[in-house]
C-alpha cells in the first residue's frame, strides 16, 4: 500500500513536471481579457451602441432619395406625358428625386443624439467594468493556485521528515534501542503523508484546471503559474489603505460608477426626448420629377394631295358656284426625343409640413412618464451600487486586518510548534517519547505551517483587493 501511494505521488509529480512555460499574473490577466467570451460579447454590445450613436448623428441631416421605374402599358391606359387616355402600347420611364429635413422638433432629435452618445460611453465603461471583474477573479484564482502549491510543498517537507525519521528509527530498531512498533507506526505515518502529497497535488491540478477555464484555455494544454515568494509580494502599508480614502478614490476610478452616471444622464436625455414628442414639429420637403413616353405625340406635315373641290359660295348676281380646291394633309407622327421629354416634363416641388399631436391614445404622455420613472430606477441603482461599493471596501479593510492578525498569530504558532517538534524529536531519538506523541507533535507543526500559509495568502489577497479598489490595479 505504501509503495502504491508513493508510486501514485511520483506519477502526479512527473505529469506536472512536463516541459511548460509558467505564466505570471500579468500575463494571465492580459490573456483572460483578450480571450474571455463575456468580454468579447460586451465589446460587441459597445460597438453596436457606437453604431447607433453614429447613425443618430447622421439623422440630423436632410435625407435624399432617388427613384426610377420603367415599364410597358398595353390596352387602355393614361399616357404619363399627356395625361390622356390611349389604347396604344406605351413604353414609359420616370425619374424622381426627393429630400426632406426636420426643421424644428423641440430638441427631440438633439436630445436623442445626446442620449445615444451617453449610452455608447456607458457601454464602453461596462466593458472596462467586466474586465475589472475578470481581472479580480483571475487574481483570486491565481492566489488559490499558489496556496495549493504551498500545500504541496509543505506536504512534501513533512513526507521527507517522516522518511528521514523512519530511516533513523530503523537503525535504532536494528540496534535494539527501540521496539519494532515504533518503525511500524512511522511506516503507517509515511503512507498517510504520501497520500497527503497526492491529495495536495490533485488539489493543485484542480486549481490549475479552474485557472485554465477562467482563461478560456484548452484543458489539455500544459499550464503552470509563476510562484513568487509570498513574503516578497509588494503590499501597501495598511495606513495608506484607509477605507474612507479608498472609497473616495474608488468613486472616481471604478468603471461601475461611470456606467451608472452615464446611464443616468442618458435617462434624463430620454425624458427630454419623450417630452419633445408631445409638441408640434415642422419639416420641409422637396421633390424633382420627370418622365418619358414613346407615344407618338408629335406630327410633321409632309405635303398636300389634291382631293377635288369644295363649293364655297356663288357669284353675286349669278348662279355660278365658286369652288375651292380641297387637299389632304399628309403627316408623320413620332415621339418626342428622350432627352427633350425629360427636359420638357421636368416638375419641381417644395413644401412644409406641421405635425401636431392632439390625441394618440395617451402613448406620448405615457412614454414621457415612463422615461421619468426610468430616471428614478437608474438613480436607485446608482445609490445601491454606491452603498454596496462602500460596504465591500469597509469589509475588505476589516478582512485585511483580520487576516493580518491571523497571520501574526499563526506565525507565533509555527515558532512554538517548531520548538516543540525539535524537543520531541530529540526525546524520541533517545527513547523518552512514544511514536504517537512524536507524530502528534509533527502533525501540530504541519497544521501550524499550513494555517500560516493560508493566513499569509489570505492577507495578501485582501490587501490586493484594497489596492484594486484604490485604482492601483493588480500586481504580485
Amino acid at each position: 500500500m505504501n509503495k502504491l501511494l508513493i508510486g501514485a505521488c511520483s506519477l502526479l509529480l512527473c505529469v506536472s513536471a512536463s516541459a511548460q512555460e509558467a505564466w505570471d499574473l500579468r500575463r494571465s490577466v492580459d490573456y483572460a481579457l483578450a480571450n474571455n467570451i463575456s468580454v468579447k460579447q460586451q465589446d460587441i454590445q459597445a460597438r453596436l451602441a457606437r453604431l447607433t450613436y453614429d447613425q443618430s448623428k447622421l439623422s440630423q441631416y436632410p435625407n435624399l432619395n432617388f427613384s426610377t421605374n420603367f415599364g410597358l402599358n398595353t390596352g387602355r391606359s393614361i399616357d404619363r406625358t399627356t395625361n390622356q387616355f390611349t389604347t396604344a402600347t406605351i413604353f414609359y420611364n420616370t425619374f424622381g428625386l426627393q429630400t426632406g429635413v426636420d426643421v424644428f422638433n423641440f430638441g427631440t432629435k438633439k436630445n436623442t443624439i445626446a442620449a445615444y452618445r451617453l449610452e455608447s460611453e456607458a457601454a464602453l465603461a461596462s466593458v472596462d467594468k467586466l474586465k475589472n471583474d475578470i481581472a479580480l477573479n483571475v487574481a483570486g484564482t491565481y492566489l488559490q493556485v499558489l496556496l495549493a502549491k504551498q500545500q504541496v510543498d509543505l506536504s512534501r517537507i513533512k513526507l521527507r521528515q517522516t522518511e528521514a525519521q523512519l530511516a533513523n528509527t530503523r537503525k535504532l530498531v536494528n540496534a535494539g534501542s527501540v521496539p519494532e512498533l515504533n518503525a511500524a507506526q512511522l511506516e503507517a505515518q509515511l503512507a498517510q503523508d504520501s497520500s497527503n502529497v497526492v491529495t495536495a497535488k490533485a488539489g493543485e491540478i484542480q486549481a490549475l484546471y479552474l485557472m485554465k477555464a477562467l482563461l478560456a484555455l484548452d484543458a489539455a494544454v500544459p499550464f503552470d503559474v509563476v510562484t513568487p515568494p509570498v513574503g516578497l509580494i509588494p503590499v501597501e502599508p495598511l495606513a495608506d489603505l484607509q477605507p474612507a480614502l479608498v472609497y473616495q478614490m474608488a468613486l472616481q476610478n471604478l468603471p461601475q460608477q461611470r456606467v451608472n452616471s452615464l446611464r443616468l444622464q442618458a435617462a434624463n436625455k430620454n425624458v427630454e426626448v419623450a417630452r419633445g414628442s408631445m409638441y408640434p414639429s415642422l419639416s420641409a420637403n422637396a421633390a424633382l420629377q420627370t418622365n418619358y413616353s414613346n407615344s407618338k405625340n408629335q406630327a410633321e406635315l409632309l405635303g398636300l394631295t389634291p382631293n377635288g373641290f369644295t363649293p364655297i359660295g356663288v357669284v353675286k348676281g349669278t348662279s355660278d358656284t365658286v369652288l375651292a380646291p380641297r387637299f389632304n394633309q399628309n403627316y408623320r407622327f413620332f415621339s418626342t426625343p428622350y432627352g427633350t421629354q425629360l427636359n420638357n416634363n421636368l416638375s419641381k416641388g417644395i413644401g412644409f409640413g406641421i405635425n401636431v399631436p392632439i390625441f394618440n391614445g395617451g402613448s406620448a404622455r405615457t412614454a414621457w412618464q415612463r422615461a421619468k420613472l426610468n430616471v428614478k430606477t437608474f438613480e436607485l441603482q446608482q445609490q445601491l451600487d454606491t452603498m454596496t461599493l462602500k460596504q465591500d471596501i469597509y469589509k475588505a479593510y476589516t478582512d485585511a486586518i483580520t487576516a493580518m492578525e491571523k497571520f501574526n498569530a499563526s506565525t507565533k504558532a509555527v515558532e512554538t510548534s517548531a520548538k516543540a517538534f525539535d524537543f520531541a524529536q530529540k526525546r524520541y531519538n533517545i527513547g523518552l517519547l512514544s511514536t504517537i506523541e512524536y507524530l502528534t507533535t509533527q502533525s501540530n507543526l504541519f497544521s501550524a505551517q499550513l494555517s500560516r500559509s493560508l493566513a499569509q495568502f489570505e492577507y495578501v489577497f485582501k490587501m490586493k483587493v484594497l489596492e484594486f479598489y484604490k485604482g492601483q490595479g493588480l500586481k504580485l
